[in-house]
């Protein structure tokens, strides 16, 4: 196994406006851990999603999906007195897309300690662990399945990346704050965008800086800080200096889900034993495709489709 993730993943609904107004709404699922695992396995990735769904109808969606794309869901807790959780999207205008949880008593939010063993007792143990900062964010239970989860991968020397993914939603910037801080010194690869760093430096410094929050979390003994820059591409900072990527020029049709897919884009060229400037890269161009295409996970590319972004405009690929 090369990745192991859990998370909540959700049926998702998508409208063509306002919700208010009614119309039409597309299905499908949804979860960050979930599309991070999709990514990984359409570049050839073994990935195991362990989180939970209800035992309903919307929890065989979100299955069967992640089975079709080849992810390894033997580690999945069905919660019969929980259902799946539902998101929202609402495009309100044409830059801004409003999302809107039902995931309050989920399955998903009762996750426990007992299915992160399980997943950790399949076989050998995995290359890396992936985790966000959403899951923990959704109460007592999930939170402690994380920390449980770290612990593990501490004590079997797998590489564990955190994606902060900050959620105003789920919690506040103090709440997480003090659960992400205490998580720091387990993390090898911490992915966030600027403006979340901050969530995970000590609360008492004063750290105002980019290269000043940079410093202090490599001395935290985090080996890499990979900053999202959206439009500006990403930039990531080791102890031997840093290095900036710019992002893929594109036609932008959906932003949602663009941090995942640059997310699995980093780990596949980390799972590839490829150098820094070559994760960035590949990076920033699964974040395009997915930019470039609508949904979380839908236009995550194969493999082969990596270097189609260099086809030129109105290629006609035969």
């Amino acid at each position: 196994m090369d990745v192991l993730t859990f998370g909540e993943s959700m049926v998702a609904l998508r409208g063509d406006g306002p919700l208010k107004l009614g119309g039409t709404m597309a299905v499908s699922v949804a979860g960050a851990e979930s599309n991070v695992a999709i990514g990984l396995a359409r570049l050839g990735h073994a990935v195991r999603w362990a989180g939970a769904v209800g035992d309903d109808e919307a929890g065989e969606l979100v299955l069967r999906t992640l089975r079709a794309e080849g992810v390894d869901v033997s580690g999945v807790s069905r919660d019969a007195g929980a259902p799946t959780g539902l998101l929202l999207f609402e495009p309100r205008l044409p830059e801004v897309t409003r999302v809107h949880y039902y995931r309050a008593g989920s399955a998903g939010s009762r996750l426990g300690v007992d299915a992160v063993e399980r997943a950790f007792a399949g076989g050998a143990p995995p290359r890396v662990l992936h985790l966000t900062g959403i899951t923990p964010a959704l109460g007592a239970s999930a939170r402690a399945a994380c920390e449980r989860a770290l612990r593990l991968a501490r004590e079997l020397d797998v590489q564990i990346c955190l994606d902060v993914n900050f959620r105003s939603r789920l919690w506040s910037q103090e709440e997480a704050g003090a659960i992400l801080r205490a998580w720091v010194p387990y993390v090898d690869v911490l992915v966030a965008s600027d403006d979340e760093l901050p969530l995970c430096l000590p609360a008492d410094g004063a750290f105002t800086e980019l290269p000043d929050q940079v410093r202090a979390l490599l001395d935290l003994g985090v080996r890499e800080v990979v900053v999202k820059l959206g439009s500006r591409g990403a930039t990531a900072y080791t102890g031997s200096g840093e290095l900036h990527c710019p992002a893929r020029a594109v036609r932008a049709v959906d932003a949602v889900g663009a941090g995942d897919a640059f997310a699995a884009g980093y780990l596949s060229a980390l799972l590839d034993g490829a150098g820094v400037a070559e994760r960035l890269e590949r990076g920033v161009t699964t974040g395009a495709f997915a930019v470039a295409s609508r949904g979380d996970w839908e236009g995550a590319p194969t493999r082969g489709e990596l270097g189609m972004l260099g086809a030129g405009d109105g290629a006609v690929l035969r």
